[in-house]
């Protein structure tokens, strides 16, 4: 059996100063592959290094919904980039209003833009939302989004169905594995299990048990486990699906 880790950022410092024992250990622990996200355009040639050096790690093109004051992505820009073999997705990107406050509208244009790249490229979309679930789902619609995951969901189920209807997948982090998250767990039990994706966002949101530790793609495992559990299904059976709903999402073979 293995596991997908589908979204982490290798090139942040935490984790990039010791990528070979961070492999290794994905390699113990049965992470076959890893999706390492962009989240600005000055960082992104470091994380395009990473996928073109190591088969088993993707990457992405977009700029974080947190990052103010950075370039600018155009849609054409992200389209260009996009068109290296190892560019799998546009992203990460979305709404973010939990840690900026204030006139926002950059943050909405900045989401619409990524959208039509990745309307444009065939590539699907990786979004960020954070207090801001109802714009997220109507620029979504109105941008006519379709493919792409909501990652590191932390919605009530009522989002989760929104985006399932507009074809998308929902991807749980190590926060189900937090014993008050019980929003997430309840999503968890609920999405159907070829929608469903599971990811570290590491070195951030360690699960149980090494909460509160950097985090890293090897420990994927405990939140397909925690998945499992909720469910009444096994770990291998998570790892299975969401290793086949990642191959079959961003369009690549076995």
């Amino acid at each position: 059996m293995s596991y997908i880790d589908s979204h982490c950022h290798l090139n942040f410092p935490e984790l990039a100063h010791h990528i070979s024992s961070v492999l290794a250990l994905m390699q113990q622990n049965e992470v076959s592959a890893a999706l390492c996200i962009s989240v600005n355009l000055a960082d992104f040639p470091q994380v395009l290094a990473l996928a073109e050096i190591h088969p088993n790690i993707y990457a992405t093109v977009g700029v974080h919904p947190d990052y103010e004051d950075v370039e600018e992505p155009e849609v054409e820009q992200l389209v260009e980039l996009a068109q290296h073999p190892r560019i799998i997705g546009i992203g990460e990107t979305g709404l973010d209003y939990f840690r900026l406050k204030g006139d926002l509208e950059w943050q909405r244009l900045r989401f619409r833009k990524h959208i039509r790249a990745a309307i444009a490229c065939g590539k699907p979309l990786i979004i960020h939302t954070r207090e801001a679930a109802s714009d997220t789902l109507r620029i979504m619609q109105e941008e006519q989004a379709a493919s792409g995951v909501m990652h590191c969901f932390t919605e009530n189920w009522e989002v989760a169905q929104a985006a399932l209807a507009m074809g998308f997948y929902i991807s749980f982090s190590g926060i189900v594995t937090f014993k008050n998250a019980l929003q997430i767990k309840e999503v968890a039990r609920r999405v159907p299990l070829d929608r469903l994706l599971i990811e570290t966002d590491s070195p951030y949101l360690a699960p149980v048990p090494y909460r509160g530790k950097l985090n890293q793609p090897g420990y994927v495992k405990h939140v397909a486990e925690e998945i499992a559990r909720l469910r009444g299904i096994s770990a291998d059976e998570v790892g299975q699906r969401s290793t086949e709903n990642f191959m079959r999402l961003f369009g690549l073979s076995f």
